[in-house]
């Protein structure tokens, strides 16, 4: 007699959790299954739910639709669709498990209790609502810690899922003898306003006192190189504070980058479409990057860092993450909160990178306040000089990571959890 069907519903969002969560997990779990003899294997269907998400690209669905993974993909603009009225996309099975990989954890729970299925929330950080979940997987034992007592027992530490990413062992960039630094300028209007003329001058300041030193720029796929021309010229009023130009973008032939930018003091900066690049970024020494999401993902390939927030320009806080970026859309009011966050929040010395936050230490080097490229250029150049200081922020994002083989105990959390539907 034929199991029953069950449905496996992946919670997700942007490009970087499809590729380096959902995609090793789905594999593992279709592999557990095929492994089994016949009258052991489970009988279940994939399903997988974007959510929405600020830094998604639009391209989602169509890069989850080409795996042929999935019997159903919902695209983020439906999620809200897809909870009131889950029947117009497709049928579901009475039994079922939503599992959290990705976007906000508490999409996972409310689309588990419309289909009154389980749910397996996947901690990265923080286990927010650890009252409604049925089982959380944290990615080490910092995590279960922060879980509430009398809801630590519905959690097991499985390791980190970007621990697992393989890296092409095979990439090869130019100049092998040359050090390399990626800046990350940021993927939001607002922040780019900022990044872009002000990263440009760091950069400069760097080529003119080392010129063995190569930078790059992994663009965010929300963002071309139109945006990088407009945010360096006279339109952007912020621009007018730094010295720095485009002269040119290039497109070019190279099996890494896709273009290369020429400053007006000629220094060169390539670009990267491919997102994610971490095989890329895993080369640099050193990446110099603002605040944001953005912080966690280098934390997980334990690449250096510096944070740079220069809060001359903090009346652009619009492009913050979190309460902050809701309330500074509003124009009027952005200049007192501006005024209260200067001068009351800065004051407490709160930290704002992620591996930071979650360590509650300073484990990279964060740079907030009034200050200028040259500054941060001086500093680099000293981080350059000093690769033990370097290791240590390497080693010490190493260990606030967990450890391999969280998607294989994921998968097998799941493929057991589908037995005891049965």
């Amino acid at each position: 007699m034929k199991k029953k069907s069950v449905a496996v519903v992946i919670i997700s969002n942007g490009p970087g959790e499809l590729a380096t969560w959902v995609r090793p997990v789905v594999d593992k779990l279709n592999k557990i299954n095929e492994s089994q003899c016949d009258k052991n294997k489970l009988n279940f269907t994939l399903r997988l739910a974007l959510v929405p998400c600020p830094n998604a690209t639009g391209k989602e669905f169509t890069v989850a639709n080409t795996w042929n993974k999935f019997e159903l993909i919902t695209k983020a603009n439906s999620f809200w669709k897809l909870l009131i009225k889950p029947y117009s996309f497709a049928s579901w099975p009475k039994k079922g498990i939503v599992i959290f990989l990705g976007g906000d954890q508490f999409w996972g729970i409310l689309l588990a209790k419309r289909l009154g299925y389980i749910n397996i929330t996947y901690a990265e950080w923080i286990s927010r609502w650890p009252q409604w979940t049925n089982q959380i997987v944290a990615m080490n034992i910092k995590v279960k810690e922060l879980i509430p007592k009398k809801y630590k027992n519905k959690c097991q530490v499985i390791g980190d899922l970007m621990a697992d990413i393989k890296l092409k062992s095979e990439i090869s960039l130019k100049d092998k003898d040359k050090r390399y630094i990626a800046l990350l300028p940021g993927s939001k209007k607002a922040k780019l306003s900022v990044g872009i003329p002000f990263f440009l001058e760091i950069a400069d300041h760097i080529a003119k006192i080392n010129q063995n030193t190569n930078f790059m720029i992994p663009m965010a796929p929300t963002t071309n190189k139109n945006e990088y021309l407009f945010f360096q010229s006279e339109r952007n009023p912020i621009a007018k504070y730094y010295s720095s130009k485009i002269k040119t973008i290039k497109k070019i032939k190279d099996s890494n980058f896709d273009y290369v930018i020429e400053t007006s003091k000629n220094t060169r900066i390539y670009l990267i479409r491919k997102h994610p690049c971490y095989e890329i970024l895993k080369k640099c020494d050193l990446a110099i990057t603002t605040v944001g999401a953005n912080t966690a993902e280098l934390a997980a390939i334990a690449l250096p860092m510096l944070v740079v927030l220069p809060t001359q320009h903090l009346t652009m806080m619009n492009a913050w993450d979190g309460i902050f970026g809701i309330i500074g859309k509003i124009s009027f009011i952005n200049r007192f909160l501006t005024f209260i966050v200067k001068y009351l929040y800065f004051k407490k010395k709160r930290f704002f990178a992620w591996p930071n936050i979650k360590a509650k230490k300073m484990i990279v080097p964060e740079r907030i306040g009034n200050i200028f490229p040259t500054d941060i250029a001086r500093e680099v150049l000293f981080l350059l000089k000093n690769k033990n200081q370097l290791k240590i922020i390497s080693d010490n994002l190493l260990k606030e990571r967990g450890r391999k083989g969280a998607s294989e105990k994921l998968a097998h959390i799941i493929f057991n959890s589908i037995k005891k539907l049965y």
